[in-house]
């Protein structure tokens, strides 16, 4: 594993209703950054709030010598898109996820970007002391556990989004055209040397989770069924037992009838219902499965867009690039403001 050079590195924010904690956000984001020996960019992506989160990006994109992106989503997507969103418009040779609500702390930016120059393609965090409820805590668990069952990568905390990817892991994920896409895990495919260094987690101070129980039900589903087609098989396996077990049991039933008569069990109807209970869950259980993957396959045909944004705001760069000379001409890199 070699040094990977590094010289802009770009932090994409996904926002969403969080205009108590932007301020915050974007000062101690910011001070963080110009720690870093290098070009920096923050990139935040408001992903249709409903509150004045969008106008206070586009004031703080519009403000001289800011290094702030702000690009506007049309309406709500969803993190991960808004995170994809986030990674069309960023230029950096390293890109850092950050999520808004400051349970991560910017701080540990310059520690990503170290560990990124060892030459790591992704850097994972482990958030150490997590503040979240128990309800929050040990699902999390269990998803991180089946996660590293599936995809033979070794990190323990998928649900955090303070991650640093190379370039080409973003190049390599921007290719991807599927909808339902759980960034993480979608990296660690593409990506040959990982790492995960453990960092501070915070209490939420402003505002409440984004994600509803009925979110972290669709994102459990899209953590299933993106990363692999393990369930399909388990079905058939499945299934061939069940049908397995039913032929013995029958056969049971029989010998037990002949030997015991009908009165032993209710002249059998309690068995009877027991295994049709059986059998229909886990045809149920099947056509859920199924249903999820073809719906998946569905929006893939469809072929619509993850996202559409309605306008970036592009400030100056916050530290001005050195001079290039390309042969015998010489060129400052600058960034114009861009309203579309």
């Amino acid at each position: 594993m070699r040094p990977y050079p590094i010289h802009c590195v770009s932090i994409v924010i996904p926002v969403y209703n969080e205009e108590d904690s932007l301020p915050e956000l974007l000062l101690r984001t910011q001070a963080a950054c110009q720690q870093l020996r290098h070009d920096y960019e923050i990139v935040l992506v408001d992903d249709g709030s409903r509150d004045a989160s969008a106008q206070l990006l586009e004031d703080a994109a519009l403000v001289e010598d800011s290094p702030f992106v702000a690009v506007i989503l049309n309406r709500n997507y969803g993190q991960h898109a808004a995170i994809m969103a986030g990674f069309e418009q960023c230029k950096g040779d390293v890109v850092i996820t950050l999520d808004a609500d400051l349970q991560n702390p910017p701080e540990e930016i310059p520690r990503l970007v170290a560990e990124a120059e060892k030459g790591y393609d992704v850097v994972g965090t482990v958030r150490g002391n997590r503040q979240d409820s128990a309800l929050r805590r040990y699902p999390s668990k269990l998803i991180n556990l089946a996660v590293q069952r599936s995809t033979g990568v070794a990190m323990s905390d998928y649900g955090c989004m303070l991650r640093a990817y190379r370039r080409t892991i973003i190049d390599a994920m921007l290719a991807c055209r599927e909808r339902s896409t759980f960034i993480p895990i979608l990296a660690n495919s593409f990506a040959r040397h990982t790492t995960e260094i453990t960092v501070a987690h915070a209490e939420r101070e402003h505002g409440d989770s984004k994600y509803s129980p009925m979110r972290l039900i669709n994102l459990m589903f899209d953590l299933i069924t993106c990363m692999t087609t393990t369930p399909l098989r388990l079905l058939s396996i499945v299934g061939f037992a069940m049908a397995g077990l039913g032929v013995l049991f029958a056969a049971a039933l029989i010998v037990m009838r002949l030997a015991f008569g009908a009165g032993w069990a209710g002249d059998g109807l309690f068995v009877l219902f027991a295994v049709l209970f059986v059998f229909t869950g886990g045809q149920f259980i099947g056509m859920g499965l199924l249903g999820e993957y073809l719906g998946r396959m569905y929006s893939d045909v469809r072929a619509r867009p993850r996202f559409f944004i309605e306008k970036v705001l592009r400030g100056h760069p916050a530290t001005p690039a050195p001079a290039i000379t390309v042969d015998g001409l010489t060129s400052n890199s600058t960034s114009d403001q861009v309203l579309s």
